[in-house]
């Protein structure tokens, strides 16, 4: 049973008491959050906040892919819309907080303004956008690509789910009819702003209640498969072996140390590894693991792709051996508004608040929008820098410090 929240809970500004009903909607037995892209909870918390929208006598729709969308009106109707919000969905047994609070903290900001100041000049709406996490299909941003005009139905034909569910079916299933489909995509957006948990330690460690996002780092991934040969584990001499394992481990080791000598800020994570036939007395024939790759400049990411392939090459022909580099994601580093962070510096400044400039490693909507409108990305503190999980924690006092700097944000470019 999903715990009941009303307008006066929201406008009493009781993020708390907010972030535990919306992280009711797919709660897990651990005390975490399931809530993938179309699912039943998913429908359920969309529903939900289109309720408390509807509270606030905000006008509310769903565009052709489910992205949520609470609208108070600017009295300008010549002016373009502050967009503001986060995403809907997590992934298996997330945290209460991880785009959660970005659509909380907007509604509360929202219901503050209007009732201290009523309608502003430029409209505000807040967005519960559909989907970014990428776990139940594999795709991410689906719900903030489609209203760049990124993605369209053409991106998800063939997609299906870790259960063979397409996810044009499962779309349909949830209310928005692929024979319906028309393109969300927006020309009446001037700029989006999204408050978000930071994922990471940083805050926490410098005693910073809030981030200023500058960067948002570029991410590729790619599926690395190393071809040896299967052979019997006691009658082969280790001088005649083709060990796809011993390879992929050296090419591993390369990878890593690498990081280091192109740039300290770069990250590389081999996160999945499998091993064919993976049987403990044959000496392995193929493995395939992953490679997760991230900076905030383009030419760093692309001097270390080029540098550590070149010897993935070199070192697995020298040994009779194959190696195959497939890309499955390329996303482009983005820099955020930088009038926009000097305005969000001068408020922090103002109200006292204690803050940083800070690059985030994460992927956000921020980054998909930043490509199109001028975009500003706010953290808050994650305790130990835990995230993806039920563990996940923001402190009340952090939590409001981020509300309190969103809510003047807001005012200053829309009132």
């Amino acid at each position: 049973m999903a715990i009941q929240v009303n307008k006066q809970l929201l406008e009493k500004g009781q993020v708390g008491a907010m972030i535990e009903w919306l992280a009711s909607f797919g709660q897990t037995e651990n005390g975490g959050v399931t809530r993938l892209l179309y699912s039943p909870a998913w429908q359920e918390a969309q529903y939900a906040l289109k309720n408390i929208m509807d509270q606030m006598k905000l006008d509310t729709y769903f565009d052709r892919v489910g992205n949520l969308f609470g609208r108070l009106q600017g009295t300008n109707p010549n002016l373009k819309t502050i967009l503001t919000g986060s995403h809907i969905d997590t992934v298996v047994d997330g945290g209460k907080y991880d785009g959660a609070y970005g659509i909380i903290a907007s509604l509360i900001a929202a219901a503050r303004l209007f009732n201290q100041y009523g309608y502003p000049k430029k409209t505000i709406e807040v967005v519960s956008l559909c989907e970014e996490e990428g776990s139940r299909f594999p795709l991410t941003f689906w719900g903030s690509r489609n209203i760049t005009g990124d993605y369209n139905l053409v991106q998800v034909e063939n997609v299906l789910d870790g259960e063979g569910v397409s996810f044009l079916d499962a779309m349909k299933n949830a209310g928005f009819d692929p024979d319906t489909y028309v393109s969300p995509v927006r020309h009446d957006i001037e700029r989006f702003v999204e408050i978000h948990i930071e994922q990471g330690m940083v805050l926490e460690k410098n005693e910073k209640q809030i981030g200023l996002v500058t960067h948002i780092v570029g991410q590729r991934r790619y599926s690395i498969q190393v071809y040896g040969e299967s052979n019997h584990a006691g009658t082969t001499p280790m001088q005649y072996r083709k060990d796809a394992v011993s390879t992929a481990s050296q090419l591993i080791s390369f990878l890593t140390k690498k990081t280091e000598e192109v740039d300290t800020r770069l990250v590389a994570t081999v996160g999945k590894l499998t091993v064919k036939p993976n049987v403990p007395n044959v000496v392995a024939g193929k493995v395939e693991f992953t490679l997760d790759i991230r900076h905030h400049e383009e030419k760093v990411i692309e001097q270390y792709c080029n540098e550590i392939f070149n010897e993935f090459k070199r070192f697995t022909n020298a040994l009779d051996m194959e190696v195959s580099i497939s890309q499955w994601m390329d996303v482009m580093p983005v820099r955020m508004d930088e009038q926009m962070t000097l305005l969000a510096k001068e408020i922090a400044e103002e109200r006292k608040l204690l803050y940083q400039e800070m690059i985030s490693g994460a992927g956000h909507d921020a980054q998909v929008f930043g490509k199109i409108y001028p975009t500003s990305l706010l953290f808050v503190p994650s305790q130990k820098g835990i995230s993806h999980s039920p563990c996940e924690l923001t402190s009340l006092k952090d939590l409001e410090a981020g509300i309190d700097l969103l809510t003047e944000f807001l005012y200053k470019l829309a009132y």
